[in-house]
C-alpha cells in the first residue's frame, strides 16, 4: 500500500470514527458532571427527609458506582463496539475479576449486611477488629473510624460483618468498675467513706439501674483492692474516668490512707562456720 493510500484509509477512519469518539467523551465529561450533581442532590434530599445518616451514604455510593458503570457502557456503544460482544466479554471479565477479587466482594456483602443489622450506625464509638472509635462513614466496601487521638481507620466491612463488635454507644447508660489498692495496715472502713463521700459529692453518678457499690474485692501480695461499682450517662463517663483517681489520691493523702506498690521483703541469714 502507498503512502496516498494510508493517508486515504486514516482519514476515512477520522471521519467514520471521529464524530463518534468526539461525542462519547463529550458524553462521558457530561455524565460525569450529571452523576457528581445527582449525587449531591440525593444526599441532601436524604438528609432533609432525616434517613439515617449510615444508610444515606451506603446507598449514595451504590448508587453513584451503578451509575458510572451503565455510563460506560453507554459511552461504549455510542463509538461502534458491538454491545452483545461487549457485554459478553464484559460478563467474562467480570467473573474473572470477581474470582481475583473475592475479597472484595465479600466486604461488599458485608457492607450489606452491616446496613440491614444496623450492629453500629455513623456517630456511634465502637470497638471492633482491634480498633476503637467513632464511625464515621459506612462506604460499599469500608467502615470508616476516627479514633479519639484523631487517626482516620478503614476496616474492610467483610471482617467487620463477621467479628464481633463492642458498640459503647448503643446504650445512655455505662457501668464503670474501678479499684483502688490499700495498704494491710489502714482502715478499711476509713477508705469505704471517703470513696462514699467522692461518690455522693458527684452528681454524675446515677442511681439507677442500680446504686453505687464499693466492697473489698480482693486481698493481694501487697495491697487490699478496694472496688467501686457506679453507673453513668455515656456523655459523662470519659471525664468522670480521668477525674476520680486523682480525687481519690489527694482524699487518701490527706487522711493518711497509703496506696502501696508491690514490695517483697528479703530475710538475710548468717551461717556459721563449724569448726
Amino acid at each position: 500500500m502507498d503512502l496516498n493510500g494510508i493517508s486515504d484509509s486514516v482519514l476515512d477512519a477520522i471521519l467514520t470514527y471521529g464524530p463518534k469518539l468526539l461525542l462519547a467523551i463529550i458524553t462521558l465529561l457530561v455524565g460525569l458532571w450529571l452523576i457528581r450533581f445527582f449525587s449531591k442532590g440525593l444526599r441532601k434530599t436524604f438528609e432533609k427527609r432525616e434517613i439515617e445518616a449510615s444508610l444515606s451514604k451506603f446507598l449514595v455510593s451504590l448508587i453513584n458506582v451503578t451509575l458510572k458503570i451503565l455510563l460506560i457502557i453507554s459511552v461504549v456503544g455510542m463509538v461502534g463496539v458491538q454491545m452483545t460482544s461487549f457485554i459478553a466479554l464484559l460478563g467474562a471479565a467480570g467473573l474473572a475479576f470477581g474470582m481475583a477479587l473475592s475479597g472484595t466482594l465479600q466486604n461488599f456483602a458485608g457492607g450489606v449486611v452491616i446496613i440491614l443489622i444496623k450492629p453500629f450506625k455513623v456517630g456511634e464509638f465502637i470497638e471492633a477488629q482491634g480498633h476503637m472509635g467513632t464511625v464515621e462513614e459506612i462506604q460499599i466496601f469500608n467502615t470508616i473510624l476516627k479514633t479519639p487521638a484523631n487517626q482516620v481507620i478503614f476496616i474492610p466491612n467483610g471482617g467487620l460483618s463477621s467479628s464481633s463488635v463492642v458498640n459503647y454507644s448503643r446504650e445512655d447508660t455505662r457501668r464503670m468498675d474501678l479499684t483502688f489498692g490499700i495498704s494491710y495496715s489502714d482502715d478499711i472502713d476509713l477508705a469505704r467513706k471517703i470513696l462514699d463521700d467522692i461518690i455522693k459529692d458527684d452528681d454524675r453518678i446515677l442511681d439507677k439501674p442500680a446504686e453505687p457499690m464499693i466492697a473489698v474485692k480482693e486481698l493481694n501480695d501487697s495491697s487490699v483492692d478496694m472496688m467501686v461499682r457506679l453507673w453513668l450517662k455515656n456523655d459523662d463517663y470519659w471525664d468522670f474516668y480521668w477525674g476520680i483517681r486523682e480525687k481519690v489520691k489527694k482524699a487518701f493523702d490527706e487522711k493518711g490512707i497509703s496506696i502501696p506498690f508491690p514490695q517483697t521483703d528479703v530475710h538475710l541469714f548468717e551461717e556459721k562456720n563449724k569448726v
